[in-house]
């Protein structure tokens, strides 16, 4: 970390260092972490161990590049970051560090929630959904309100009522279709997404990584359909409907 740490302020240096890193600030090292944090998972999805070695040092070069920018306006530095995580980590692990005892993993999950309800009290923030980011991906953003919405009681207690709800949106949406009315059609399929992601969070499946899964599944089985027509000499514009979903049955017994 210590060698780290001098490359990037070396880099910083206004003096001797490179013209394109002192441009840099926050902002505009902004898109590149997030960039480098889908890198990262796109390492673990395809199971590439020296890919994730990698893509996990341009991610932290994104923590010592942001932390660099604060030292140098007097904000704060690399060690107040890690300071700040380590005793994060503590204080939200209390069967570990506090009061040492065997548990599971629903109860870590809870206590955790607990601190998180605690530190959000004493930092006096309004409403329960004050510190979740708007930048976060809008499946992930929607599992993470209603999960805190959850907490508070306001959720169904059985699987019944999300099926109701989810046949009450389809409903509204038929008509929104019916009366042609496009404003209200797109308002209710973001409700349908919503509940659809709430469900998803009630059964303990993560919406974003669940529909990563379909999206590569339905391209796998797409890329079929292609290869398949390729073969004859045809492509998927000049094929029906019929041909091409004759391939897509043909494909989901393959993938």
């Amino acid at each position: 970390m210590e060698k780290l740490l001098s490359v990037m302020e070396r880099l910083r240096d206004q003096e001797t260092g490179c013209e394109w890193d002192k441009e840099q600030t926050f902002s505009s090292i902004a898109p590149f972490t997030i960039e480098e944090a889908y890198e990262v998972v796109d390492a673990i999805s395809r199971k590439n161990h020296n890919d994730l070695k990698l893509e996990l040092g341009d991610l932290l070069l994104q923590v010592v590049f942001l932390s660099q920018i604060a030292k140098e306006e007097g904000l704060f530095e690399f060690e107040d970051v890690a300071n700040a995580i380590s005793n994060k980590l503590i204080s939200r692990h209390p069967y570990v560090f506090e009061s040492p005892k065997k548990h599971t993993s629903d109860e870590q999950l809870e206590s955790w929630e607990d601190t998180k309800a605690k530190e959000r009290k004493e930092l006096n923030f309004e409403s329960l959904m004050d510190d979740i980011a708007l930048t976060l991906p809008a499946l992930m953003r929607s599992q993470k309100i209603q999960k805190r919405a959850s907490r508070a009681g306001f959720d169904w207690s059985s699987l019944d009522g999300y099926f109701e709800k989810i046949q009450e949106e389809l409903d509204e949406l038929k008509m929104a279709i019916a009366n042609d009315d496009d404003d209200n059609v797109e308002e209710e399929i973001g409700d349908l997404l919503m509940i659809l992601t709430n469900l998803s969070r009630h059964l303990k499946v993560d919406a974003e990584t669940a529909l990563s899964k379909s999206n590569r599944k339905f391209e796998k089985r797409f890329r079929y359909i292609e290869d398949e027509l390729n073969k004859t000499g045809q492509n998927v514009n000049e094929s029906s409907l019929e041909e091409m979903d004759k391939l897509w049955d043909e494909a989901k017994l393959i993938n």
